[in-house]
């Protein structure tokens, strides 16, 4: 493999693996100052049980697609510091922005057993959790991803046009809620939402989604990120913009009587809604 196609190691973006960034650290701090030190022991199991978690969930998910496996090579091997999203809020593209196997594993499974045949993400990238998702759909059945960017847009459509189940997804280039206004209008519904977005709109998402009825009766969202490096539940000053607008959303989706909701701990933080 060429220099240029090498792929970029992923710099830890979970609250569990900002945990084990940080305890490495610990640790190779410790070995310098005092290898003797009795902390020494108790700070290497801590670092093996949390270290060895995210590896064991993967070998014990199903594994990817041939399509989606394609996908995460051409996404981790593209050089995303000459991109930047074109979106309301200028921003650097990055390989993180990628839905992992693991959660890409759960949405597809959420397809399977909601038995959706109309899927809406708000936030596609280059288009994994799309894939993922339209491998679950029935024949019949489509996926409309909202995507800002045009680069990523075409990106996510070359991929798709090497799997069997990209012909469900029809990719729409604007921004979300500009996009999600012009679905309200068409009176469609979805059985299953995903967003992954720009956080800081995802309120909006939220009450267009039920407001709007683009949330079909009995349908779900799933929201990404609602964990988002741990910042909703530490302290306030420790808070990006993004962090202080996912702790007000989770805060609103849990006082909203209209629905109930869970929290997985699934990799960044993943909320299941459903409408009451």
């Amino acid at each position: 493999m060429s220099e240029s196609l090498k792929p970029v190691a992923a710099r830890p973006v979970t609250p569990l693996g900002l945990v084990v960034q940080k305890l490495e650290a610990i640790l190779q701090l410790a070995e310098q100052s005092n290898p003797a030190n009795p902390l020494m022991a108790p700070l290497q199991e801590l670092h093996a049980l949390a270290a060895g978690i995210d590896p064991y969930l993967e070998q014990c998910t199903t594994p990817d697609s041939p399509a989606l496996t394609a996908l995460v090579q051409q996404t981790v091997t593209e050089d995303w510091s000459q991109h930047f999203s074109n979106g309301a809020t200028v921003r650097q593209l990055e390989q993180e922005m990628l839905s992992g196997h693991l959660e890409g594993q759960t949405l597809k499974l959420f397809v399977h057993m909601t038995q959706a045949k109309r899927i809406l993400e708000i936030g596609m990238f280059t288009g994994y959790s799309a894939l993922a998702m339209a491998e679950a759909l029935p024949d019949d059945g489509y996926l409309v991803a909202c995507e800002v960017d045009r680069y990523v847009a075409d990106f996510a459509r070359s991929c798709f046009d090497r799997s069997p189940h990209g012909h469900k997804i029809k990719v729409e280039v604007a921004p979300a809620l500009e996009t999600l206004h012009g679905l309200a209008a068409t009176g469609v519904t979805f059985d299953l939402v995903f967003i992954d977005a720009d956080k800081q709109e995802y309120g909006e998402y939220f009450k267009l989604l039920l407001e709007g009825e683009l949330l079909a009766p009995n349908g779900v969202m799933c929201v990404d990120n609602t964990l988002l490096q741990g910042q909703p539940y530490l302290p306030y000053e420790q808070r990006t913009a993004n962090g202080e607008a996912i702790a007000q959303f989770n805060r609103a989706v849990a006082d909203d009587p209209r629905v109930e909701q869970v929290l997985l701990p699934v990799r960044d933080g993943l909320t299941i809604i459903r409408r009451k």
